[in-house]
């Protein structure tokens, strides 16, 4: 297989983000030949609506993003911690990329997960509905190393740049995770 493009996904919308931060932290330490894109459209999604959602009326938001997903090899996803679960505009934009279910564009997709959060339990719960999420979807989502950053304040600089080296080794070893899936999936 030749480069592989991921596309990143916070679920974030904060602009002093750390899962976005998260992200770039991903970016520049992906090994060579593994590219990740950063998706930048979440605030502008409209809220998932099934009447929206015909070939003659679907966003260009909406159809932005699964064409994204379609293009990219597997999408890596960094997540907060909303009341236990995921946010809502991350799961807005799963719902909308998850349509129509027969030939959706996260169907058997690659997937990995990670999160990080200012609590003691980082973004445990979070993953976890997420995961459940994958499971309709079909996605092929990539269970270990599992990246759950917690008390992450404390791991990015005041730039936002991720400084702690055990952090650093986790992200890395779950991009190779997700670049090994992706090989598979090709072969």
């Amino acid at each position: 297989m030749t480069d592989i493009r991921i596309l990143g996904i916070s679920g974030s919308l904060r602009a002093g983000s750390l899962n976005t931060a998260l992200l770039r932290a991903a970016q520049k330490y992906a090994p060579a030949g593994v590219t990740i894109d950063l998706y930048d459209g979440l605030a502008e999604l409209p809220h998932y609506n099934g009447d929206l959602d015909t070939e003659e009326n679907l966003p260009a938001q909406a159809r932005e993003l699964r064409d994204l997903i379609r293009a990219a090899d597997g999408v890596l996803i960094a997540t907060p911690e909303y009341n236990y679960s995921i946010p809502g505009a991350l799961k807005n934009a799963i719902d909308w990329a998850s349509r129509p279910a027969a030939t959706s564009s996260l169907l058997h997709k690659p997937v990995a997960i990670m999160g990080a959060a200012p609590t003691n339990f980082g973004t445990v719960r979070a993953q976890l509905a997420l995961r459940q999420v994958f499971v309709w979807t079909h996605s092929d989502v990539v269970v270990k190393p599992e990246v759950m950053v917690f008390r992450a304040h404390e791991r990015f600089d005041e730039a936002g740049n991720l400084i702690d080296e055990d952090t650093i080794t986790l992200v890395t070893s779950l991009v190779d995770a997700l670049a090994a899936k992706i090989r598979g999936a090709a072969e």
